[in-house]
């Protein structure tokens, strides 16, 4: 591993993307979710791409990819083609994979670390307890991925990653999940939980699907008062309600 000093951005937020990897139906309460990445732009240009969606098989063949990955142990992809893949949802904003300055990995489940490949020579962000396992979560115990050879900078505790953006170390979803802190010129502060706070009921359903449940409950906890003293707008992980709600690329938050 190829470990890289933070480079603080120049530049401060100017528009938010939400990028849209796909939809998919949870069995076990019928919750239809989607499946958010997000893209930042600053002042100075620079460009971050937050998380990378499910892997390009799904674009392929989505049966013949869920059978391999026995996705239909929790749910099914409703949509997922290569519409839905990060080259093609950048399009939309006018963007190459060349253009990014960061990749950010908020954890390395299947639906956030899926093209964590296919950024070559983009520094990638990613929490120090998540890059410390041999290889990415992925899914239930299927370890496909290996760690591509790249620059990697670990997060381990709170990170200003440039003015009016901040990286915060929440774990107990995953060991080295991450959330975003971010304020835009026009819509003031957000927070992006990722899975930190997949949708607005988990807390207290007792965040059961995290590795940790009372560390993710701790973390949740937190992450939503930094939000209420910055009025900052929440946006969950998958929300069923707010992602129907949620404005897509092209479409910006600015």
């Amino acid at each position: 591993m190829r470990e890289k000093i933070l480079k603080k951005l120049s530049g401060h937020p100017v528009s938010l993307a939400v990028l849209n990897f796909g939809l998919f139906t949870v069995h076990s309460n019928g919750r239809i979710i989607g499946i958010p990445g997000f893209l930042v732009e600053t002042s100075a240009g620079e460009k971050v791409l937050i998380d990378t969606g499910f892997p390009e098989k799904y674009a392929k063949d989505i049966q013949m990819a869920s059978t391999e990955d026995n996705l239909g142990e929790f749910g099914e992809l409703l949509e997922l083609t290569y519409e839905n893949q990060p080259v093609a949802q950048l399009a939309k904003l006018g963007i190459s994979k060349d253009d990014l300055d960061y990749v950010v990995i908020t954890h390395t489940h299947i639906d956030h670390v899926g093209n964590i490949g296919s950024f070559p020579n983009v520094p990638i962000i990613i929490g120090k307890e998540e890059r410390d396992l041999e290889k990415p979560i992925y899914w239930r115990g299927k370890k496909p991925l290996e760690w591509p050879e790249e620059d990697y900078v670990l997060i381990t505790e709170d990170t200003i990653l440039g003015e009016n953006f901040e990286i915060l170390h929440v774990p107990g979803h995953t060991p080295g999940e991450l959330s975003i802190l971010l304020k835009l010129p026009e819509s003031g502060s957000i927070l992006l939980t990722s899975d930190a706070i997949s949708r607005e009921s988990e807390i207290a359903e007792g965040c059961l699907d995290a590795t940790n449940p009372e560390q993710a409950i701790n973390s949740a906890n937190r992450i939503l008062e930094l939000a209420r003293q910055k009025n900052a707008m929440v946006i969950y992980g998958h929300g069923p309600q707010q992602w129907k709600e949620l404005k897509k690329a092209p479409d910006l938050y600015k």
